[in-house]
């Protein structure tokens, strides 16, 4: 089976942080469920800004990392799906069907990102250059 590419993963990343950004709003769901589900989106969209693949703006977390952190925002959701009791059976499945898109999707998922060619090649130009001597013309 097929995994799904880093950047794949990046664009759905995004994504999702928006839909659960926003989802609560649209809908009009509570106050407390607005809070877990957006702060579980604010939460992937730093961590994934901060996440070591074609999409990361400061790439200082590893993919792996970065895909423990969604099988764990996934669960979170899932379990809080399970424990709100006084949500519309609406509301609750569609936490825990998101919860559950986050697990699968960090399973199903490449750990090593595939930088592109114009990465690898700044990474293959790190051999030293000839130094210039003080008062020497070239």
């Amino acid at each position: 089976m097929r995994r799904m590419s880093t950047r794949t993963h990046g664009i759905i990343d995004y994504l999702t942080s928006a839909t659960l950004l926003a989802l609560p709003r649209l809908l009009g769901w509570d106050t407390k469920t607005t809070a877990i589900v957006s702060g579980s989106g604010g939460a992937a969209a730093l961590y994934s800004a901060m996440t070591d693949y074609e999409l990361g703006a400061v790439r200082m977390l590893p993919m792996k990392a970065h895909l423990t952190l969604d099988a764990l925002s996934g669960g979170m959701l899932l379990g809080a799906a399970l424990l709100m009791d006084d949500e519309e059976p609406e509301v609750r499945g569609t936490i825990a069907g998101i919860g559950l898109f986050e697990i699968a999707a960090s399973l199903l998922t490449e750990t090593q990102p595939r930088h592109s060619s114009w990465e690898n090649q700044v990474k293959d130009e790190s051999t030293p250059h000839e130094e210039l001597e003080v008062g020497r013309s070239v």
